[in-house]
């Protein structure tokens, strides 16, 4: 087995030697400077490639402090103030941060600001307020006693989101704020040009250009007591100015309104449904910032280096899964692993020649200090994204953050080393390509493609209460032996149903853009999915699925391919009557006598449409799982899936059941189901991984019916000859 190769280690000034020590011990081939840090001549010189950190739009504050106009702005929403009397005023920073945000009162605020009646919606005269610099507030005339107001207003980002978090979480005391700037200002985009094609002479060892990342920041705005407000991994909110709305009016015809960005408050959440301007916005950024970043890629070519993007901190606007990616250029993409669906989010990208994986922890003292143990999270972190790299392999691995901090801790220096074994065995056994997918499953929503791997997320790979149960749904999928996709209901209404497809998957929480809101008062969507299923297709509905209120009796458009509707209180006068639960199913042999399912939060009121329905699962008069046919195909309802072995399990029988393949299930399948099976024909190999951190044992029926019995260490794999 090779032992080096396929990692890269992140270093810092005066740590030469213990470097090389881990560079050796991890098989590290690149390196790579920590945030803030560069590297010795020492490391330089030990023959690895070199990476270098390039931020483009921040780090240069004897720039853009002489031009605090051209920094990012974006729309803020003031909270609700009470008239109580014909005038009212509000503080516009009561509730941000003002050493990150300062009000924009460079640009007319008349022009580019809002004023709304929040009771009425209605906007109010730019005539009936005012503003105040010095005071910063606005005072509102004539209003409505007993109605709330509220200003929708310009603010300048002044201090960079990513490193504002660095430079707290790591107590950096009184070291300088770095001022983010915005390359759609035509003299710092030349500052940005000019600078870059500088760094790249001065810079002749580096080898990769790390660019982290563009010239955007996803939606990250703080509280006047320095913590989180607004956290949107998908929010383009954040590259606003006078000038882009002036040219957006002229490219598209139509004004932005401040509205169009705060969106009453959810400040255009990858969760609500998106509206045309939404989406015009997203495209017109894209095209100018798609357009930079070709230019910068370019230029380092030009210069004998690799252009590589993080796929996080600055990244909006580069859009890896909207068409056209693939012609920047660019030469790989690296991003952070917090689990397999973040995984799959770097390793499915097309339009680059390779990917790459930040594992974590990150090496911040946050994690790294005494009495933990980070090991435990390297661990963790390795086996969520080992179930998605041996179906989608990222072709290169690494670490960020201080090396010095994690080098006093020797048996996550151990964990490292044999987890870096284990990802150069997997490509030596795979040749770097996935396993055999044995169904072809498309994720149906609003978005699509353009959001692959990124449905039901608010921030990247962190926990919520309100997602969870649907977010497992894509890190169940995201190691399981399906072929995955992303397609939209405009795709099925403008193509209708692939005909590869065995199964898809909708559904959400009512309203949302997951689960479609008003676009299912579409007839065309709705009978092409009943043709589809009922020639045989498979549908799995998840949650509030479909849902759209005021048709009478039917909430879940698609409640007659499902067998499962919801009580919405209109119809409490009609009984519904359940059938009982069928225990034995093949969808739920797998789980344990006395086992209970887990379906995360409760949907109420969902009941099954007739009594032929097969209920597999219900709870105080609700239905948790259910099985329906539907001529040819079959529906699945499922309440909710947060992720765990086992419910990764259940799904996968669902979708064997739902597409009548169930007779296709057991060869390659683990009898247990804390352990999984990979199986790639075109290099002769199969695998049987341990997603646990303690021992384990199973059995595994291979294709000729003999059944293999494997025990297997904690964090383990273990490889057979096909």
């Amino acid at each position: 087995m090779t032992t080096s190769g396929r990692f890269t280690l992140p270093s810092e000034e005066n740590f030469a030697a213990e470097t090389k020590r881990l560079a050796d011990l991890w098989g590290a081939d690149a390196i790579r400077n920590s945030d803030g840090t560069h590297l010795d001549d020492e490391v330089k010189a030990l023959g690895k490639t070199i990476y270098s950190a390039y931020f483009p739009s921040r780090a240069h504050n004897e720039w853009i402090s002489m031009h605090m106009d051209e920094t990012p702005q974006v729309y803020l929403l003031t909270q609700r103030v009470l008239a109580e009397s014909t005038n009212a005023g509000i503080k516009l920073m009561a509730t941000f941060y003002e050493e990150q945000l300062q009000p924009n009162w460079d640009a007319d605020p008349k022009k580019y600001w809002e004023v709304v009646d929040r009771t009425t919606g209605d906007v109010v005269d730019p005539g009936q307020w005012e503003y105040d610099r010095e005071a910063g507030t606005v005072t509102i005339h004539d209003t409505r006693p007993m109605h709330e107001y509220t200003v929708s207003f310009l603010a300048y980002i002044i201090w960079d989101p990513v490193e504002m978090y660095n430079h707290l979480t790591n107590d950096w005391g009184d070291k300088e704020h770095e001022i983010p700037f915005d390359i759609y200002h035509e003299r710092t985009r030349k500052f940005v040009m000019g600078t870059f094609a500088q760094w790249l002479h001065d810079n002749p060892e580096t080898d990769v250009v790390r660019f982290t990342t563009f010239f955007y920041q996803f939606t990250l705005i703080f509280d006047q007591q320095h913590r989180e407000k607004i956290v949107d991994w998908f929010g383009s909110g954040c590259a606003v100015s006078p000038q882009a709305l002036d040219d957006f009016e002229r490219e598209y015809g139509y004004r932005l309104r401040p509205e169009d960005f705060v969106d009453e408050g959810c400040y255009n959440s990858a969760w609500r449904i998106p509206r045309q301007p939404q989406r015009d916005w997203i495209d017109f950024l894209s095209t100018f910032v798609r357009a930079n970043v070709k230019t910068m890629v370019s230029m380092a070519h030009e210069a004998g280096k690799e252009a590589m993007m993080f796929l996080g901190d600055q990244w909006i606007g580069t859009e890896p899964y909207k068409d056209g990616f693939e012609d920047l250029g660019l030469d790989a993409v690296v991003g952070s692993i917090g689990d397999g669906t973040t995984t799959r989010m770097i390793s499915d990208i097309t339009g680059v020649r390779y990917t790459e994986g930040r594992f974590l922890p990150y090496f911040f003292p946050d994690t790294f200090h005494e009495g933990n143990d980070p090991s435990i999270e390297a661990w963790d972190n390795w086996r969520k994204a080992r179930r998605a790299i041996l179906r989608s392999p990222v072709a290169r691995m690494g670490y960020g953050g201080y090396l010095s901090l994690a080098a006093k801790f020797p048996k996550f220096v151990d964990a490292v080393t044999r987890i870096a074994d284990q990802f150069r065995e997997l490509h030596e056994k795979t040749d770097g390509q996935g396993a055999e997918g044995e169904l072809n499953v498309a994720i149906l929503n609003c978005w699509g493609r353009m959001r692959s791997w990124m449905a039901y997320t608010v921030a990247h790979a962190l926990p919520n209460k309100q997602t969870y149960s649907y977010y497992g749904i894509l890190e169940a999928l995201s190691g399981m032996r399906v072929n995955v996709r992303f397609i939209s209901f405009d795709d099925v209404l403008t193509h209708g149903v692939d005909e590869g497809l065995d199964v898809i998957i909708t559904g959400g929480p009512v309203n949302t853009a997951y689960s479609g809101g008003d676009i299912w008062n579409d007839a065309r969507l709705v009978s092409t999915l009943r043709a589809w299923v009922r020639a045989g297709g498979a549908l799995v509905g998840v949650g509030e699925p479909a849902s759209v209120a005021g048709r009478g009796d039917r909430f879940f458009q698609i409640a007659d391919i499902l067998g499962v509707d919801e009580e919405r209180f209109q119809t409490l006068s009609v009984d519904k009557y359940f059938p009982s639960v069928t225990k034995d199913h093949f969808i739920t042999a797998d789980v344990r006598e006395g086992e209970t399912i887990d379906f995360g939060e409760a949907v109420a009121n969902t009941y099954p449409i007739n009594e032929r329905v097969t209920l597999l699962s219900a709870q105080d008069g609700e239905v948790q799982l259910a099985v329906n046919d539907y001529g040819e195909g079959r529906g699945v309802y499922i309440s909710g899936l947060p992720y765990s072995a086992a419910n990764a399990r259940l799904l996968e029988r669902a979708l064997f059941y739902a597409s009548r393949r169930e007779r296709d299930y057991a060869p390659f399948s683990s009898s247990n189901p804390e352990c999984e099976v990979a199986r790639f024909p075109q290099t002769g190999w199969y695998c049987v991984v341990n997603n646990t951190d303690r021992a384990q044992s199973t059995n595994v029926r291979t294709g000729e019916g003999s059944v293999q019995h494997f025990d297997l260490e904690p964090n383990g794999i273990v490889w057979r000859g096909l």
